[in-house]
């Protein structure tokens, strides 16, 4: 099996130190995760610019954390669960949206409850979509941009979560409050 390092300002390649630098600046510090990711700055860089991209989205924070939080159960990622748990009440999102996510009860409303379904559609179809599942997605009042913003999270997760899990990275300090283990 792999030793994953950890990197830090000072020992990370070249090319990822003003990403984790960039980091430390918006965050206040350097996720385990982005320590990680550091052994390959590209990974790094594609993580970083795809989250700036998806916050671009047309979701609200309630949406992007319904999908962000969908993806990190059905993935089981023991890092990224805790750290989205976090991140939503920072963005001060509804307490009964973050626990219904994590523990995979119903949410508030019927909108969420589809945008959840639909997500976990397309990660266990592979991108494929039923007739009746997009239905109820439009039905909803969503769009078909929105349909692809959905990609954009996966793929934004895809990085993470397969990261921590070849990684195994340790929960950072201020997400371990919120340590989340599958049901």
């Amino acid at each position: 099996m792999s030793t994953f390092t950890l990197y830090n300002l000072e020992s990370a390649p070249t090319e990822s130190k003003p990403l984790l630098e960039k980091s430390k600046q918006s965050m206040g510090m350097i996720p385990n995760l982005y320590g990680i990711m550091a052994a390959a700055p590209a990974l790094l860089e594609a993580y970083q610019e795809l989250d700036r991209l998806f916050m671009k989205t047309s979701f609200t924070v309630e949406e992007k954390t319904v999908i962000w939080q969908t993806i990190n159960v059905e993935n089981e990622c023991h890092y990224c669960v805790p750290a989205h748990t976090a991140i939503a009440h920072m963005m001060k999102v509804d307490a009964k949206i973050i626990e219904a996510l994590n523990n995979q009860t119903p949410l508030p409303n019927d909108r969420l409850e589809t945008l959840r379904n639909t997500t976990l559609a397309l990660i266990r179809g592979k991108g494929r979509l039923s007739q009746q599942e997009h239905s109820t997605f439009s039905n909803a009042g969503f769009t078909s941009q929105q349909l692809l913003e959905i990609v954009l999270g996966l793929s934004q997760k895809i990085l993470s979560n397969y990261t921590n899990h070849l990684a195994n990275t340790e929960i950072d300090e201020p997400f371990q409050k919120y340590v989340w283990n599958p049901s």
